[in-house]
């Protein structure tokens, strides 16, 4: 089992990561994750999954872990030896690069038992690692994202989803911030999706957790045209005129501070960045690809408006990774290890500011 690892004092934040798809490379992320005290210096961690595998695959790359299986989100805040593993177990014994379908409603389990330690408070956040979508569905269970499933099981009747990182050849820029107005949806379904009330209670929520959450006190918003040249003042498409402007004026009136609508190809340089503390584009492909280009790896999921803290990775499951023992130990774990630090640095926030609400109340 190897040498026990030290643990934080149990003041310090408790914080799930899901271990995600078990054929994928996700339980090998979490395990070089609890072998890493550095990158996790100042809190405790609790893997969720099923405990066997999770040890079978610490065997399989060669990290000396000792792993405490517990079976509920208290059970894992409690002080003990080693890294705590609240325990879901299989359908079916996992093969490394092999997708089985009747472990889907496990990948949902480790999701469930996650939340619940978050909405109990046993848990400060979440931090969750690549499920595989088509083999959920092939379970005969109907799932989008996590986006869309965290937000049905905690009754948010709106969330967005924002994807952060550095950026490694501007270091002095700050980290860039791409959240979507629209998600998981065919481009020929965007336009009909971008209504004006969905697009300001979007804005609404991303300007508030980049306050609440992030600590930014008065937060510069850079907002995305729809169409090339955002509209061409209609003669490219009249989403900008009719449905963006308005929203914006609207908007502005309130205090808030937005730029745009503003075409896409112009936006993403680094003169107009300078000017915003993150960017909303209006559809998946808009802003995506050039954020996992810009963060080279280091790129993570936040999902904003939930009652909760809950980061990701921004990259897949990984089975080809996941099929071989040497490919598994070479993977890269960047993006994990970064949004693991910033559940842990946006729970540190929430934490020191739940004092100060109390004091008010």
């Amino acid at each position: 089992m190897g040498a026990v690892l030290r643990q934080p004092p149990a003041a310090a934040p408790l914080i799930a990561l899901t271990t995600g798809e078990p054929a994928g490379i996700g339980p090998d992320l979490a395990l070089m994750l609890a072998a890493r005290p550095a990158v996790r210096r100042g809190t405790r961690l609790v893997l969720v999954g099923d405990a066997g595998m999770l040890l079978e695959r610490a065997k399989r790359l060669g990290l000396k872990l000792t792993l405490r299986a517990c079976a509920d989100a208290a059970a894992c805040a409690a002080p003990g030896a080693g890294t705590a593993v609240l325990h879901v177990p299989l359908a079916r014994p996992a093969r490394p690069g092999r997708l089985d379908a009747r472990n889907g409603a496990y990948v949902l389990g480790t999701l469930d038992a996650a939340l619940a330690g978050c909405v109990s408070g046993a848990f400060a956040a979440m931090v969750t690692a690549p499920v595989h979508k088509s083999v959920i569905n092939e379970a005969g269970i109907a799932f989008t994202g996590h986006t869309e499933y965290l937000a049905e099981k905690t009754g948010t009747p709106r969330v967005v989803m924002m994807l952060a990182g550095t950026r490694p050849q501007s270091p002095n820029v700050g980290p860039l911030r791409v959240a979507l107005a629209t998600t998981h949806l065919a481009l020929k379904d965007v336009p009909r999706a971008l209504t004006r009330t969905d697009l300001r209670t979007t804005l609404e929520i991303l300007a508030a957790d980049l306050r609440d959450k992030f600590g930014i006190a008065r937060p510069r918003i850079l907002v995305a045209g729809l169409n090339p040249h955002a509209g061409e003042s209609g003669h490219m498409g009249r989403e900008e005129i009719e449905v963006i402007t308005p929203v914006l004026a609207s908007l502005r009136k309130k205090g808030m501070r937005l730029t745009g609508p503003l075409p896409a190809d112009t936006l993403f340089t680094p003169r107009v960045l300078a000017g915003g503390d993150a960017v909303l584009a209006m559809y998946h492909d808009q802003g995506l690809p050039v954020l996992k280009y810009a963060t080279f790896g280091e790129g993570i999921n936040i999902t904003l408006g939930l009652p909760i803290i809950r980061t990701s990775v921004d990259h897949g499951t990984a089975l080809d990774l996941a099929a071989t023992p040497a490919k598994a130990k070479s993977a890269d774990p960047g993006s994990l290890f970064t949004a693991f630090r910033l559940a842990a640095e946006l729970a540190a926030r929430a934490r020191r500011k739940a004092p100060a609400r109390a004091r008010k109340s």
